[in-house]
């Protein structure tokens, strides 16, 4: 078990207890969630060390690993992301203004995203610690990632775009994986980080049931400023940031079924809808973003 005396963001010690949410996917355990009152970051508190953490992915409901289809809200997935996949190369490659290039992609689960990316003609290497997602991968698209420590083996200056989707939240070493980052990234590489971002409108709204706590598999809850702070911290600098307008719908839609022991799509689809009515004004407040970084 690791406790923070401090934040693991900016190592203040000026934190305090925001509430206790529970793990509604494997373990029914409740954590505390603490939050950073100088950089605005958050962080799950008393979470289980790297190699005791492999027992709470253990689900079949545990998407980025076993690609299941299983439930409405899993088929709903499945079917926006073949253009979620498609708006992800896209962005990229405006980014980067390479329509080719080579991009390392951390946490790549069962490779769908780097699989999208290959057949645009880039060169693909993709990362990923758990067994059964690397073996999903290599069979449903003949990717074969490595296992995630291979990440300070790799060469450096060798990557135009890093990418990590939904996955320095689960990263123990953050500030080891950060400092490693920069060293791959070429001089005029981009490093895309999305996050789901703890001060949206539906994470206000939905309090310890909004599912992109997701505890204890979500090591720290990101706002825009500590992200920013973070990489500052690193010499990265964040240049942009996008929002990610399905994640609303599909946090809300989990977020009521933890909530009220079942789903409700009306309420979640007007979740979603009025978090993404915000984000408009202030797309920061979007229930996840995706930060465009660079070398500072």
């Amino acid at each position: 078990m690791i406790h923070y005396d401090g934040c693991p963001f900016c190592q203040s010690g000026n934190i305090q207890q925001k509430f206790s949410v529970k793990d509604f996917t494997v373990s029914g355990e409740s954590f505390m969630i603490y939050q950073c009152n100088n950089c605005k970051g958050a962080f799950t508190q008393d979470i289980p060390a790297q190699d005791a953490i492999g027992a709470y992915y253990a689900s079949e409901n545990y998407i980025s690993h076993s690609n299941t289809q299983k439930g409405f809200i899993n088929r709903i997935y499945h079917i926006v992301r073949s253009q979620t996949l498609l708006g992800k190369r896209k962005l990229l490659q405006q980014v980067t203004s390479k329509d080719k290039g080579n991009i390392l992609d951390i946490g790549c689960g069962t490779g769908a995203f780097l699989h999208t990316m290959r057949e645009a003609g880039w060169q693909t290497t993709g990362l990923e610690p758990d067994e059964t997602a690397r073996a999903n991968a290599k069979q449903l698209f003949h990717i074969d990632p490595l296992p995630s420590n291979e990440i300070f083996a790799l060469p450096n200056n060798s990557y135009d775009a890093i990418t990590m989707w939904h996955v320095m939240e689960h990263v123990h070493q953050l500030h080891e994986y950060i400092d490693q980052i920069k060293q791959l990234l070429k001089s005029d590489g981009r490093l895309i980080v999305a996050v789901p971002n703890y001060t949206s409108a539906d994470a206000e709204q939905y309090q310890q049931y909004w599912a992109a706590y997701d505890v204890p598999r979500h090591l720290y809850h990101f706002s825009p400023e500590s992200m920013k702070q973070i990489m500052k911290q690193h010499g990265l600098e964040v240049i942009n940031t996008k929002p990610m307008w399905f994640d609303s719908f599909y946090v809300s839609m989990l977020s009521e079924q933890y909530r009220n022991g079942q789903g409700n799509i009306i309420g979640a689809f007007f979740a979603g809808l009025v978090s993404n009515i915000k984000t408009l004004f202030k797309k920061e407040k979007c229930s996840s973003v995706i930060y465009i970084i660079k070398k500072a």
